[in-house]
């Protein structure tokens, strides 16, 4: 899906596959350190994804509230959830709910309750961002990426290295534009 890139922070990648194949990744010792507010990729907040248990009752809550149809729905295998997007302004709230007792968003829910599940924010460069935060020390929830909804490729960093929130990175696998996410 990706070819290798060769960029101005000597990270070179290239991304096989999202589906259970990890990213050859290659970072140049020399270019070590990196300073990170020189090579930070974050552009925007993509969505806020907010657990729930029952998808349609939280649906009709929140078409109420924002007086209109999600702007997309979609059910995601892989992480055995389905969703729910409301583009709001420049972001959108996410509604994820568990499509089986197993799914990480059941556990969530099962521990925590409904509410804030974790904040999507939108990179350029997936595997490079990872590989950034990882080298700044952030536990990684996903050492590559993942498909999410709309197509996305989306990887998760532990709220343990985040002061308790989960935050997802995301990229659009076919090119490189803003991103909705999972």
């Amino acid at each position: 899906l990706f070819q290798p890139l060769d960029s101005p922070r000597q990270v070179h990648w290239q991304l096989l596959s999202f589906e259970h194949r990890p990213a050859a990744l290659y970072i140049d010792s020399n270019s070590l350190p990196i300073p990170h507010e020189q090579v930070a990729m974050f552009k925007s907040i993509a969505h806020i994804g907010v657990a729930v248990k029952d998808l349609s009752a939280s649906q009709a809550l929140f078409e109420k509230l924002f007086g209109k149809q999600p702007d997309h729905r979609e059910e995601v295998p892989d992480q055995k959830v389905a969703t729910a997007m409301f583009q709001v302004g420049e972001t959108a709230i996410e509604l994820t709910a568990a499509t089986s007792p197993d799914s990480p968003i059941a556990r969530f829910i099962e521990k925590r309750g409904e509410g804030v599940h974790h904040i999507s924010f939108v990179v350029d460069d997936i595997v490079a961002e990872l590989a950034r935060l990882k080298l700044l020390g952030f536990q990684l929830i996903d050492e590559t990426p993942r498909v999410g909804a709309e197509n996305y490729a989306v990887a998760f960093l532990h709220p343990k290295s985040t002061n308790s929130v989960l935050i997802e990175i995301s990229q659009r696998r076919d090119d490189k534009h803003e991103r909705h996410g999972t």
